[in-house]
């Protein structure tokens, strides 16, 4: 179930910055049937203005505005491509080229609503990415989006043939087991079946840095959630 009281990382008069939980939606959709963390910071903090937006199913930091003149600032700061945006992501597989610049350009696939493919006809898109650990079957990688396109990490992964673990749309979409990595792994007489150590899109928004409207420059990081750090736990004990 989602955590309901929203994780704040860092608040000012002017913003408020959250980690937020994969599975909950940043703000409101089109049927406004599901909960949104927009609303719940309305709930607790009053106005709140969107300046961006992260994935569903993607976690991790998230800023919203708490007054107009903030939102107007912010929203102009990542349109023009001033904010610097860093993810941690875990992919299938060993990425042959370690550190590398994907550009490619997104737009919606045609015939599926909400799927993103590369099209020469698409928005311009580029994702630098690094990789930082290597552990067999998966890599843990360090992106930077230019450009901040629907699903565009998770796009540009799946074309280079790495997509990111756990990913129903662009992967295969199935949970990580320790079966997978471990070759005599035996299910404890309490276990009917095995629980996924990840169950749910390896991809977290790590980091943001930004000028407030003061000119006072903000690094934001947000942690790991407790999945993902599990599952980076687990393949440095098998790695091999």
């Amino acid at each position: 179930m989602t955590k309901l009281s929203p994780d704040i990382i860092k608040q000012t008069g002017q913003f408020i910055a959250v980690n937020k939980p994969s599975g909950l939606l940043s703000i409101p959709d089109r049927e406004g049937k599901d909960i949104s963390l927009k609303v719940l910071l309305q709930q607790q903090y009053g106005p709140i203005f969107t300046v961006h937006r992260i994935d569903r199913d993607t976690s991790g930091v998230i800023v919203f505005a708490r007054d107009e003149a903030t939102h107007k600032l912010l929203s102009e700061a990542f349109q023009e491509r001033n904010v610097e945006k860093y993810y941690t992501g875990i992919v299938h597989g060993i990425i042959t080229e370690k550190k590398q610049t994907i550009d490619a350009p997104i737009m919606e696939h045609p015939g599926k609503q909400g799927v993103m493919i590369i099209h020469k006809k698409g928005k311009p898109s580029v994702t630098d990415y690094e990789v930082m650990e290597e552990y067999g079957k998966y890599s843990v990688v360090r992106f930077r989006i230019h450009t901040g396109r629907t699903h565009q990490i998770r796009v540009h992964m799946k074309n280079i043939g790495h997509p990111i673990v756990c990913d129903p749309v662009y992967g295969d979409g199935a949970p990580v087991l320790v079966s997978s990595l471990k070759s005599r792994y035996n299910l404890s007489k309490a276990e009917e079946e095995e629980r996924p150590i990840l169950n749910r899109l390896g991809l977290h928004a790590q980091q943001l840095i930004f000028t407030d409207p003061e000119g006072a420059q903000h690094n934001i990081e947000a942690p790991l959630h407790k999945d993902m750090r599990a599952l980076i736990q687990q393949l440095k004990k098998w790695k091999g």
